[in-house]
C-alpha cells in the first residue's frame, strides 16, 4: 500500500526499515518520500517564478477608471474619441507617470509607454489592450488588459527586474469602432479613411485622431512591418461563458476567429393580404425565415465551435395587411478555420437556392470583406500554459469569438491572448463582471508569461 502511494521510494523504505530494525512508521515513510522527491526535482526555479502582482491595487485602479463615462446602472459609455474617453486617457497617462513610465501618443492616437531593454538589437515585446467602450457597455472589456500592463510594469520595477527586450505598454485607440489604433500602428489606415466623416461622430477620423494627440498627417507613413516585434500579449475578459461553465481559471487563446459576412435581399411579390389566395403567394418573409433556419441547421451539422448568426432582419413594406415583398437580412459565420467557413457558406447557398425555387422567390447576396482568422503563436501559447501551471491555475485552450487588437498585431509578430472568466458570459453590457480574484489571476499569468518570453 505505501509503495503504491509514494511510488519510487521502495528502496528508501527498505533501507530505513533495516536501519531501524523493523518497519518504518507512517511519518518516516512520508519523510523518505519527500527526500526522494527533492532529490529528483528539476534545477531550482528562477527567483522571478515566485513574483506576484498586487491584486488589490489593480482592482482599485479598475474601480477608479470605471468613473469615466459611468452610467447609473453600473456600466460605462466611453466611446472612442468622446469626452469620457479623453478624460480616461488623461487619467491613464497620469497613472503611468506615477509609476515611473513615460507615456506618449503615437501618430495613430495610441498611448505607448516604452521601457528600454538591456540586450542590444532585441525587438520589443508589446502588451496591453484598450480602454474605450461600446455605448452603455461594461467596465472590464479592454480595461483589465490595459491596467494589467501597468501593474506588471510596476511589479517588475519594484523587483528591480532588468528586461532583455524593450517593453512597450500599449493602450490602443478606439478598438470598438474597428480596431482603429492597432490598424494605424500597422499602417493600414489610408488618406480616404482619415478624410471620411464617421456617422456616429460627424467628424473625419483624422480630426478625431488629432483630438487625442495623434498626428493624422503622419499616419500614412507610420507603420510596423512583419518581424518588427518579438511578440504581443493581451489579457482580456472572455466575454463569453465557457470558462465559468468549465470551472477553469485561464483561457489560453488559440486564435481570433475569422468572419464571413453577407448582406442578403430576398425578393417576392407584395400583394393584398386579404384578396390574394394562399396558393401562389410569393411571400419573401417565409422564404427568408426558412433561410435563417437553414443557416442554423447547416452550422450545427458539423462538429466544432463554429457559429452562424442572422442578426439583422428587415421586412418590407412592413404593413399588417400586405404580403411581405422584400426582406433584408444579414448572415455572419465565425470560426478559426476559414476553409470551414467557406464550406459552410456553400451549403447555405445550396439550401438557399432550393428555398427560393420552392417559394417562387429570388435572392441576391453581397459578400462583405472577410475578417481573416488570426491564429496565436504556439510558443506564446505554451508560455501562457506553463505560466498558469506554475501558478497552480487550471487552463484550457479556446478560440476567441470576438475581435481584438491582437488580430492586427498577429500580422507583424507572434501573438498570444489570455482570457479570464466573465460572470454569466455577459459583456458589452452594464452587468459585465469579472471577479477580483480572477482579475488578479490573469495579471499574474500575464506577468509570468512575459517573463518567460523575455528570458526566451
Amino acid at each position: 500500500m505505501w509503495q503504491r502511494r509514494v511510488g519510487g521510494v521502495a528502496d528508501v523504505v527498505a533501507a530505513g526499515s533495516l536501519a531501524h530494525g523493523g518497519a518504518m512508521n507512517r511519518r518516516e515513510v512520508v519523510a523518505a518520500a519527500a527526500a526522494v522527491a527533492v532529490g529528483r526535482r528539476r534545477p531550482s526555479q528562477p527567483e522571478w517564478a515566485g513574483w506576484r502582482v498586487d491584486g488589490d491595487r489593480i482592482n482599485r485602479w479598475l474601480d477608479e477608471l470605471g468613473r469615466f463615462g459611468a452610467n447609473p446602472d453600473g456600466g460605462v459609455s466611453r466611446v472612442g474619441f468622446g469626452d469620457a474617453d479623453l478624460q480616461a486617457r488623461a487619467w491613464f497617462m497620469d497613472l503611468m507617470r506615477s509609476v515611473g513610465l513615460a507615456p506618449a501618443v503615437d501618430p495613430a492616437g495610441n498611448i505607448l509607454a516604452k521601457v528600454d531593454g538591456a540586450e542590444p538589437g532585441a525587438k520589443p515585446l508589446i502588451f496591453g489592450s484598450h480602454i474605450d467602450s461600446v455605448p452603455n457597455g461594461g467596465r472590464y472589456d479592454g480595461t483589465v488588459g490595459s491596467l494589467a500592463a501597468v501593474e506588471v510594469a510596476t511589479t517588475l520595477r519594484s523587483r528591480g527586474y532588468r528586461n532583455r527586450h524593450p517593453f512597450w505598454l500599449a493602450v490602443w485607440a478606439d478598438e470598438e469602432s474597428g480596431l482603429v489604433g492597432s490598424r494605424g500602428f500597422l499602417g493600414a489606415i489610408g488618406p480616404d479613411e482619415l478624410a471620411a466623416t464617421r456617422t456616429k461622430d460627424r467628424e473625419p477620423l483624422g480630426a478625431l485622431i488629432k483630438r487625442v494627440g495623434g498626428d493624422p498627417e503622419a499616419v500614412a507613413g507610420y507603420r510596423h512591418d512583419r518581424g518588427s516585434i518579438a511578440g504581443y500579449l493581451e489579457l482580456h475578459i472572455e466575454q463569453g461563458g465557457l470558462l465559468e461553465q468549465w470551472g477553469t481559471d485561464i483561457g489560453v487563446v488559440q486564435g481570433i476567429v475569422g468572419i464571413l459576412g453577407f448582406d442578403v435581399v430576398v425578393t417576392g411579390f407584395a400583394n393584398h393580404a386579404g384578396t390574394t389566395p394562399m396558393v401562389g403567394r410569393r411571400n419573401a418573409l417565409l422564404a427568408a425565415s426558412e433561410l435563417a433556419l437553414a443557416v442554423d441547421r447547416v452550422v450545427k451539422s458539423q462538429p466544432g465551435r463554429q457559429v452562424g448568426t442572422v442578426g439583422r432582419f428587415e421586412v418590407r413594406p412592413g404593413a399588417q395587411n400586405v404580403i411581405p415583398g422584400e426582406v433584408h437580412l444579414s448572415i455572419e459565420l465565425r470560426d478559426l478555420d476559414m476553409a470551414k467557413l467557406e464550406r459552410l457558406w456553400r451549403e447555405i447557398e445550396t439550401a438557399g437556392n432550393a428555398i427560393m425555387r420552392r417559394r417562387a422567390t429570388s435572392w441576391t447576396v453581397a459578400r462583405r470583406p472577410a475578417n481573416v482568422a488570426a491564429v496565436s503563436d504556439l510558443s506564446v501559447r505554451g508560455a501562457v500554459t506553463e505560466a498558469a501551471r506554475g501558478l497552480g491555475l487550471s487552463s484550457k485552450a479556446m478560440p476567441s469569438g470576438a475581435g481584438h487588437d491582437a488580430q492586427n498585431l498577429a500580422r507583424i509578430g507572434p501573438m498570444g491572448m489570455i482570457f479570464v472568466p466573465s460572470v454569466g458570459g455577459i459583456s458589452h453590457a452594464p452587468k459585465e463582471f469579472t471577479a477580483p480574484a480572477d482579475v488578479t489571476n490573469g495579471v499574474n499569468v500575464l506577468l509570468q508569461t512575459l517573463l518567460r518570453l523575455d528570458q526566451g
